[in-house]
């Protein structure tokens, strides 16, 4: 059985550990309400140019562009959002599972396939596993701005306007609420899917005047469109993750009061077991001396 002085170190080193889970999960809970704001924020400019890009596609039959024309898939993209840091319960394990089993699923070589990766633990993962990472990302701030990822972006598209790769998936936790975060994959090129987005915002019919005409815009808003699709993937994700930061260390603070009050009642125990001991050895020494 455990000492008294070994209880009391093990009350001790749990407090201090419980006192670090409640101040990161009261700092995970500020970064989520901005991360929070700033992805809902975005919302409104992402479906604007979304309504525009798809009433030029759809209304406009003559427009072609590459990045709206699917094509046989040689090697596929993939594109994946995880944390730099740890301690977000399962945030990067839901994804990065995800991820994993839908390209072994999917491709026998690591020829017919290539990923370009935000943040650390997803960077070493697939480096362990020997999988190829084309491009990477570290160092991401809690709240990224479009000039943190417009590069990484704007080479990812370029990827595909160049054809070394034939379509682009991204992997992604969406936020949902404070304690749920959905692992989420969706397909961002080739853009085939105008037509839904188009219904879905209820503006197929929308009449615009363009200047220049529509090819000319379509080849600076497709790249634009498509890189804010991934910036907004981006923010959603560490919504995501500054919520699941925040979750994991208050089951964390809970665990460690639950561990606190065992030993205490340990603590309690022992101690009442120590001083009966003891006046049972005066009592004895009493009668011994009787």
């Amino acid at each position: 059985m455990a000492s008294l002085r070994d209880i009391q170190k093990r009350i001790d080193s749990t407090s201090k550990t419980k006192q670090i889970t409640k101040a990161m999960e009261m700092v995970s809970a500020s970064k989520m309400s901005k991360a929070e704001e700033n992805a809902k924020s975005f919302v409104p400019y992402s479906e604007k140019i979304q309504e525009v890009v798809a009433n030029i596609a759809n209304n406009n039959m003559d427009v072609v562009h590459p990045m709206l024309e699917k094509r046989d898939v040689k090697k596929s993209g993939y594109f994946v959002i995880t944390s730099d840091r740890g301690l977000a319960g399962a945030y990067n394990s839901g994804v990065l599972k995800k991820i994993y089993e839908a390209i072994h699923t999917k491709h026998q070589s690591t020829d017919e396939y290539t990923i370009i990766v935000v943040g650390r633990v997803g960077y070493e993962f697939f480096r362990k596993r020997g999988m190829p990472v084309s491009k990477s990302m570290l160092g991401m701030a809690d709240q990224p701005d479009f000039n943190d990822i417009k590069e990484l972006a704007s080479e990812t598209v370029q990827m595909f306007a160049d054809e070394e790769i034939d379509e682009l998936t991204m992997y992604y936790n969406h936020y949902k609420s404070a304690i749920s975060q959905v692992v989420t994959s969706k397909q961002i090129l080739p853009l085939t899917d105008l037509a839904d987005m188009a219904g879905s915002t209820g503006t197929g019919n929308s009449q615009y005047e363009y200047e220049p005409d529509q090819e000319q815009i379509l080849k600076v808003l497709l790249p634009q469109y498509a890189e804010s699709l991934i910036y907004g993937a981006l923010l959603d994700g560490k919504a995501s993750e500054h919520a699941a930061r925040m979750t994991a260390m208050r089951n964390a603070t809970d665990n460690a009061n639950e561990l606190i009050d065992d030993l205490t009642l340990s603590y309690n125990r022992a101690r009442q077991a120590a001083i009966t001991q003891e006046i049972n050895e005066i009592i004895g020494g009493v009668a011994a001396l009787e």
